[in-house]
């Protein structure tokens, strides 16, 4: 019995370590992950994820005039300014959070799932079984599909769950 504690705690402690990608950690350049968080504005009962792509840095070098030149009332140079070479590190893009709202976890239900991989596979992007898990396949599915479209993560959004005919889309009110 101990070996089997000792196994499972090793296995859960490597489980920890697994660097988080995809949806839940670096995806390129920036990060996407799913938070508990929701921008300013948005329904209580939403669900919310954000993407973060990072502020672009660049080193640039630059002439700082140490001395002036010394130059006499008739313009003759006496002694010439001096510089020194300096590197500096300016933000040439300031880092952006791009906010995108996602099903929340009550709503991924097998039904809701299955209904996904079925529309991923009758546009030939998805093909493993229907089975209403979100498996590894059904995520790398939802990548390929919203890829296209700038997001190349394998959240699923809203926009693509509306896109795919799985969300209702919400009915404008009449003027």
């Amino acid at each position: 019995m101990i070996h089997f504690r000792t196994a499972t705690l090793g296995i859960l402690l490597l489980a920890a370590c697994v660097p988080m990608s995809d949806g839940n950690g670096l995806d390129g350049p920036g990060m996407i992950r799913l938070t508990a968080e929701r921008p300013e504005g948005a329904a209580p009962d939403s669900c919310w994820g954000k993407k973060t792509s990072p502020a672009i840095i660049e080193t640039v070098e630059r002439e700082v005039l140490l001395k002036p030149a010394q130059v006499t009332a008739d313009g003759v140079i006496q002694q010439p300014a001096v510089y020194q070479r300096e590197s500096v590190q300016e933000i040439v893009q300031e880092r952006v959070d791009t906010w995108f709202q996602v099903p929340c976890a009550a709503d991924l239900t097998p039904e809701f799932v299955s209904s996904l991989q079925r529309a991923l596979a009758a546009r030939n992007i998805y093909h493993g079984p229907v089975n209403g898990e979100m498996t590894m396949r059904t995520r790398a599915a939802v990548r390929r599909f919203q890829a296209p479209d700038g997001f190349d993560s394998d959240i699923l959004t809203i926009a693509t769950a509306r896109k795919l005919g799985l969300v209702a889309v919400e009915r404008q009110p009449a003027e």
